[in-house]
């Protein structure tokens, strides 16, 4: 997908999949209005602006016409059904046992196998999200997706982001 199909086009416009393309034009005119760079004061206003009107044009472009517009959806549909396994439910890191001789975290599945995360890829993971992001807030949780050891369940194991870790160190 070209740059400006990685973001919503939908939600670039204030709209949704369903709407009508007169729905969709109204959108566009209203955002185009309010962006447009001739109507903006100030050198970064002006300048913010600008990107943000280019994206609305972009994503009016598309959605405009009843080909691209179907392409799109296309795309987007086949995004949303992309995903390597199922989730079958969230578990608190919390809520795992630590296993001090393994160096992992442990849950049971229902199967009678077992979930199972290191310290490190927990490390790991908290690592990768946070320099992800310039900022973090408080309280915000970040995750992992484990696979059981013995059927095709798998569940997202979260932690806050700001945890402490266990005492105990494995080697």
């Amino acid at each position: 997908m070209c740059e400006a199909e990685k973001k919503d086009l939908y939600a670039i416009l204030g709209a949704s999949p369903s709407d009508s393309v007169q729905q969709l034009r109204h959108r566009y005119q209203q955002l185009a209005l309010q962006y447009h760079p001739d109507r903006l004061r100030g050198c970064t206003e002006a300048q913010s602006g600008l990107q943000k009107f280019l994206e609305v044009n972009a994503a009016w472009r598309i959605l405009s016409d009843q080909n691209s517009r179907r392409q799109y959806d296309l795309q987007r549909r086949a995004q949303e059904l992309q995903q390597d396994w199922p989730v079958d439910s969230t578990v608190c890191l919390e809520d795992m046992t630590w296993d001090k001789d393994e160096c992992v975290y442990t849950y049971c599945c229902r199967c009678g196998g077992g979930f199972s995360v290191s310290e490190e890829e927990v490390e790991e993971e908290s690592q990768s999200q946070h320099d992800d992001e310039e900022e973090t807030v408080e309280g915000q949780h970040r995750g992992v997706v484990v696979c059981c050891d013995t059927c095709s369940l798998s569940v997202n194991i979260t932690w806050p982001l700001h945890r402490k870790t266990p005492t105990l160190k494995c080697p």
